[in-house]
């Protein structure tokens, strides 16, 4: 095994654009002391090891470098973006049966390295791959985490504070279930500036219609297709994403984040990963929290589930 390293130090596994890309905005934010690298392509993973060791007097300390499964007994956290790319006009669960065989492959190996880490699931579609990496790891369901729809969210938050012209930090908004087409806007559940999304329209001379908020979802929930269609992939914003759970997780922070963990019957779901707000912290998910959602949300909520399940059951994970 590799030497013991330091408290913070953290892994990734994959180390293609959004891996390094979560390399990178770790080393910015001064996230970790310690940041390993792993992946197939050795010359590639020793290049991007190189190139931010390149900018290290520029940040926070941090050691950088290229290593192994071996060297993960001292990690904190081990985030996996390893696996194919979603191609333009392919949906994420078109991706699940192409990217089984990474988790499969993967996680036995995090788990032997270092039993005790906590699993961060990137790849897509997390929500199943999160649930694969929990089966196949044998961790509690605590310490195997998706970043589910923790990118929705933003995303959602982002467009009401344009659509509002308020910042977006005073915006609080969750988009939960599946990341993916069967997602769901919690509007029963939105507010700004502590006032139910609805008072605070009342308020708005700008009287917006059901076909506006609609658009909005829609435009969250699409934005990934039109991404990878104008660009190729979808990398900085989700780096962030991941950089901000992997703070909370090493600060020990307690923070609520729509993040994909083992459902155990809220509203009515159970054995499926998919997101809800969850208190993210140093064990991981602590607590997945039950919003006071709407009949029908709660309705689609759990229709997200059921279609994340039968895919599963697809490809024989359950």
């Amino acid at each position: 095994m590799g030497m013991t390293v330091e408290h913070d130090s953290v892994a990734i596994v994959g180390v293609g654009a959004v891996g390094a890309t979560t390399a990178y905005a770790l080393m910015n934010a001064g996230a970790a002391s310690e940041l390993i690298l792993i992946g197939q392509d050795v010359d590639k993973v020793a290049g991007e090891a190189m190139d931010l060791n390149h900018g290290v007097s520029f940040v926070p300390p941090v050691r950088i470098r290229a290593g192994d499964y071996d060297d993960l007994s001292g990690t904190r956290v081990v985030i996996v973006t390893a696996g194919v790319r979603q191609n333009p006009g392919e949906s994420r669960l078109d991706l699940l049966e192409r990217n089984l065989e990474v988790v499969d492959d993967v996680a036995p190996r995090i788990a032997a390295g270092n039993p005790d880490c906590i699993i961060i699931m990137v790849s897509n579609p997390v929500d199943a791959l999160t649930y694969a990496a929990l089966k196949r790891s044998g961790f509690p369901p605590g310490r195997v985490v998706g970043s589910g729809t923790l990118l929705d969210t933003s995303r959602f938050r982002y467009l009401l504070s344009e659509h509002c012209k308020v910042a977006a930090q005073n915006v609080h908004a969750y988009i939960i279930g599946e990341h993916g087409d069967s997602e769901v806007a919690a509007w029963s559940a939105t507010n700004v500036a502590g006032m139910p999304f609805e008072r605070f329209c009342a308020g708005c001379p700008r009287d917006c219609s059901f076909e506006e908020k609609d658009a909005i979802f829609q435009e969250v929930r699409n934005a990934a297709y039109e991404i990878i269609e104008k660009k190729g992939a979808t990398f900085y914003a989700i780096g962030l994403a991941v950089r901000r759970m992997v703070q909370a997780i090493l600060r020990n922070e307690s923070l609520i984040l729509t993040v994909s963990s083992l459902m155990d019957g809220q509203y009515g779901v159970s054995d499926v990963c998919v997101s809800l707000p969850s208190v993210v912290n140093a064990g991981g998910v602590s607590r997945i929290l039950e919003m006071p959602l709407g009949e029908e949300e709660a309705g689609r909520f759990a229709e997200s589930a059921a279609a994340l399940k039968a895919n599963l059951a697809r490809v024989g994970l359950q």
